[in-house]
């Protein structure tokens, strides 16, 4: 049985050491977290500079495409 009261300044500290304890973990915790998100946040910021440029490319093709098919409707006079 516990005879030190609610007010013992020694169990108070040890309590306080506790939830700092936990606070420390915590916070540890959240900092690999954090970590983890900035990871693959650059890698999808990378992946997104890719589709962007790959997505570019792709509207050239298509455009110089029907451009090419264009001359050549016009070249064979239809």
């Amino acid at each position: 049985m516990e005879d030190r009261g609610e007010l013992d300044l020694t169990r108070r500290v040890e309590e306080a050491d506790a939830t700092i304890a936990e606070l420390r973990q915590r916070v540890s915790e959240l900092i690999a977290i954090n970590k983890s998100h900035q990871h693959l946040m650059g890698k999808q910021i990378v992946e997104n500079k890719e589709l962007k440029r790959d997505n570019k490319a792709l509207a050239k093709q298509i455009d110089d495409y029907f451009n090419a098919r264009l001359d050549g409707v016009r070249k064979s006079g239809i």
